[in-house]
């Protein structure tokens, strides 16, 4: 801890999606750095276990049980803030589901599950906490959680695809918006172990390390940027601190060992043409010089060291 440890006393926190994982490891910070927080989780025990584990390390923490999504939750949350602790200064967007399937096998309601809770999740409960902030004149700090699934698609993930690349592109209209209220919005793109990274082979040597309690081989900690979720927690607590009021309108990656800016989306190539693009200039431009500056669509991982393969299940 350094030597300001509790650069966030006397603010206060909503951390949605809280009760375990990455949104708990975000939560324990924010208490630890000196925020009350309200948890958030959709199941109790969940939820209740999460604050007694904040309060036992000295933290201050109150919980709502509610699905992240209607407009009810969100109102319903910031008035736990409020009435808990007396205003609300951090919101952390983190809830989310997961129906991962082909397009063709997509139903409407795998999609409209998914968008509901990542995209209207954020929206609503985004809209509620700014407008509070606006409305007391706090300069408040929106952390909205994307992914690398939003910045360059995954396979069977239309869903959450759409909805964490949403969020990025709210998050740059808000740091718009905000401004002049001196309220900073930022997207944080995580990369770390959880239940989902633990059903996928690649990752299998850092996840067993990470659930025996050991450090994770170098390769996934430096090489790709793949950590725990407490790799992550440090950022979230900055971006939320008074030292971060410049950041705003960003995209960030945290994982491991690394921490990376994405760009805003900018073109790769630029050509003009007297005339305009007729069919005939386009087959020979994509032929050629705009064939070669195609950009690459999913995550491009690295083969593993042979001491990191695990045999097939």
């Amino acid at each position: 801890m350094s030597l300001h440890a509790a650069p966030l006393a006397g603010k206060v926190a909503i951390v949605t999606g809280s009760g375990r994982g990455l949104g708990f490891a975000y939560a324990a910070e924010l208490a630890r750095r000196g925020a009350s927080v309200v948890i958030n989780d959709v199941d109790a025990a969940t939820a209740d276990a999460a604050v007694a584990a904040i309060v036992a390390d000295g933290g201050t923490a109150v919980a709502v049980i509610a699905p992240v999504g209607p407009t009810e939750t969100a109102q319903q949350l910031v008035a736990a803030a409020v009435e808990s602790f007396g205003r609300l200064d951090i919101l952390v967007t983190n809830a989310g589901v997961l129906r991962d399937t082909v397009l063709w096998k997509m139903s409407d309601d795998d999609f409209d599950t998914v968008i509901n809770v990542h995209l209207r999740g954020t929206f609503t409960c985004t809209r509620e906490a700014v407008t509070y902030m606006r409305d007391n004149g706090i300069r408040g700090r929106i952390i909205a959680i994307g992914s690398p699934t939003g910045q360059r698609g995954n396979f069977g993930q239309t869903n959450y695809a759409a909805a964490k690349a949403g969020i990025v592109g709210m998050v740059r209209t808000w740091a718009l918006e905000l401004k002049r209220a001196g309220i900073t919005a930022n997207a944080v793109i995580p990369v770390a172990a959880t239940a989902m990274t633990a059903t996928v082979p690649y990752f299998a040597a850092a996840v067993e390390a990470d659930a025996k309690g050991e450090a994770m081989p170098a390769f996934f900690r430096h090489d790709l940027g793949f950590g725990t979720s407490d790799d992550v927690a440090g950022l979230i607590a900055y971006l939320a601190s008074d030292a971060a009021a410049d950041v705003t309108g960003q995209a960030i990656g945290v994982g491991g060992d690394r921490l990376q800016l994405w760009s805003h989306p900018e073109p790769v190539v630029t050509a003009y043409r007297d005339g305009g693009w007729t069919y005939d200039a386009l087959q020979e431009s994509f032929g050629g010089e705009l064939g070669g500056a195609l950009e690459t669509v999913g995550e491009q991982f690295p083969p593993l060291p042979a001491d990191l393969q695990r045999p097939p299940a």
